[in-house]
């Protein structure tokens, strides 16, 4: 595949996981330090890794979930949760996924992760 063909089919699968409003504030804050990196992001995390049949995106963002408490990356965690909500995934799932981190990554780890999907949940029911 070129790297135009998978810049395009990258910016479909992010636009499809993160939503319009996302992307569109994304690609506005474009700085010429940090244009390249959301360049190499698009095509390689969204258009490569994304993309692949291998795994549904529904399943993807499950294991993004997880890797992210485990990582103890709280913004990107934010934007997987609304992402997963997106792809299908259920809030009981994404308990779930919570209470499995809990054990294996760690009850800190596990409790800042309801906190902040429980914020990213009240979020979206006020705005619909």
């Amino acid at each position: 595949m070129d790297e135009k063909k998978r810049y395009d089919e990258g910016m479909a699968t992010r636009r499809a996981v993160l939503g319009d409003a996302y992307v569109d504030r994304s690609i506005a804050n474009r700085t010429p330090f940090n244009e390249e990196f959301q360049d190499l992001i698009t095509r390689y995390a969204w258009g490569e890794v994304w993309s692949r049949p291998g795994l549904p995106r529904r399943d993807r963002s499950i294991i993004n979930l997880a890797m992210l408490v485990a990582l103890n990356r709280e913004e990107e965690f934010k934007l997987h949760v609304r992402g997963a909500i997106n792809n299908g995934v259920t809030r009981d799932e994404i308990k779930e996924v919570l209470l499995q981190t809990g054990i294996y990554c760690g009850v800190p780890a596990a409790l800042s992760a309801f906190r902040v999907a429980s914020a990213i949940f009240a979020e979206m029911e006020k705005t619909g």
